[in-house]
């Protein structure tokens, strides 16, 4: 008989988790005025609002932290990440900084100006929040694949070369600072993009003078997926996938908090010396020094053993795996998920779970409230308050896709822990009728609104 999958680790430490009921749910989060975001961690049970720094760092990175030098200039810590990071993806000028989007926000300042357009695969909430904050533009050119839930295409995080060279065609490259591909890209239901695709992705943009960024948040799940499901992969390690993918990329963003598996950190690395001397400006204005960048030298080393850790199979094979678990037993419920699963979340198609809310009532948002009501279990919607106001006529956008994304925290929670999302899951599938309206506004920011919103049920606002 064949052995059944067991996780790559053993666990070392615990932490309590306090389960509520349903009367202290509904109070808290109308107090948080229906948004997520405003609950605190105690009021929730199982948190899956982000795998973003939430995850269990190892023994070793622990160690780690006891070596950190924590010099303002030239520190040891600086040193070890920088080989890290050289070894692993082969880039040799690189900047901490204290998370993604600060990465996003040193880099953009030296590249995106008013009136650029910025292609890519779909660009998450902060990519396009600072593209568009310096009046410029994000263009989707991902394949038309990734916005049917139902379709089993292996790669939906690819980007359309047609539609690339689209933009390519109609813009000056002056006006084009770079393309962004997300490793994997999130926002379509955490998808892998193929070895393949980032080739001749790469190859289109040199013959039209454009850079190639990598959002790298997820690379490693990324890679993890090029060797399950590309052919001429299966045989290679990780790491060797890893070095592969960055030879299509002439920089990229990390936020280290995903598959660096700590709780704090990013960084950017480049390949050019004149970009990077612009943007080390930028992040002594906004960060700190160039050799700390926002970050101590503790988290320096925790984040170089996780760049490490985060590239080796076992590790990725236990993480995928707990995702996949979850979905498979929502789809065994019926319940209607972004297929395949992808490496960090499950991704439910809320216009599918609830067909009879209009698009304009907030149907993730909805749905993220009622699964928390059901079992204390927070999630985070990826639709239309996320997809914020267009810049110019301040209306809506409503996106192809509505989901309530599941994000599970690496090495946090066990496969108990998954049943009771399905079942609960389940629960609210099952009294979907009754669910008969969503959700309005009542305040929101003038962008990224989704952290920040304010909503009331629709039989309290006059509007719905």
């Amino acid at each position: 008989m064949e052995l059944p999958f067991a996780e790559s680790y053993k666990i070392k430490m615990v932490e309590p988790i306090r389960k509520s009921t349903r009367e202290e749910r509904e109070r808290w989060i109308k107090k948080a005025n229906y948004n997520l975001f405003n609950l605190k961690s105690n009021q929730v049970f199982i948190d899956l609002l982000t795998d973003s720094g939430t995850g269990a760092m190892s023994d070793r990175q622990w160690a780690s932290m006891m070596l950190g030098d924590e010099s303002y200039a030239g520190a040891s810590s600086y040193y070890n990440l920088k080989q890290a990071i050289k070894n692993i993806l082969g880039f040799d000028y690189f900047l901490p900084t204290h998370q993604g989007r600060a990465a996003e926000n040193v880099l953009f300042s030296a590249l995106v100006s008013e009136g650029n357009v910025v292609p890519g695969n779909t660009h998450f909430d902060t990519t396009k929040g600072h593209i568009e904050f310096r009046k410029a533009s994000a263009i989707d050119c991902t394949i038309d694949e990734a916005f049917d839930t139902t379709v089993l295409h292996p790669f939906k995080g690819n980007i359309d070369l047609n539609k690339l060279e689209a933009v390519y065609l109609k813009y000056p490259k002056e006006q084009i600072p770079c393309t962004i591909v997300t490793v994997t890209c999130n926002s379509s239901g955490g998808q892998p993009v193929s070895m393949e695709n980032l080739r001749e992705v790469y190859e289109l943009s040199k013959k039209y003078g454009i850079r190639v960024i990598f959002d790298s948040a997820r690379f490693a799940e990324n890679a993890y997926f090029i060797k399950t499901r590309e052919e001429g992969y299966a045989d290679k390690t990780i790491k060797d996938i890893v070095a592969e993918m960055y030879t299509y990329a002439d920089g990229m963003t990390m936020s280290s908090k995903k598959d660096a598996i700590v709780n704090m950190g990013g960084f950017i690395a480049l390949r050019e010396e004149e970009l990077f001397k612009k943007a080390a400006q930028f992040n002594i204005i906004y960060e700190g020094y160039i050799t700390y960048g926002g970050m101590s030298g503790r988290d320096m080393n925790a984040l170089a053993q996780g760049l490490d850790e985060g590239t080796e199979f076992d590790y990725l094979e236990t993480r995928i795996k707990q995702v996949a678990y979850l979905g498979q037993k929502l789809k065994e419920f019926g319940v209607p998920v972004q297929e395949p699963f992808g490496g960090h979340a499950i991704f439910v198609d809320a216009k599918r779970f609830l067909p009879h809310l209009p698009v304009e009532q907030y149907v993730a948002q909805t749905l993220a409230i009622e699964l928390y009501k059901e079992a204390g279990v927070r999630g985070v919607e990826i639709g239309t308050l996320l997809a914020d106001r267009d810049p110019v006529t301040r209306e809506n956008r409503y996106p192809k896709l509505e989901l309530l994304r599941l994000a599970i925290p690496r090495r946090v929670y066990t496969n108990n822990h998954m049943d009771v999302i399905a079942v609960a899951l389940k629960n609210v599938y099952d009294r979907r009728e009754e669910i008969k309206m969503g959700y309005q506004i009542v305040n929101e920011a003038p962008i990224l609104r989704h952290f920040t919103v304010e909503l009331a049920p629709c039989e309290e606002a006059m509007s719905c």
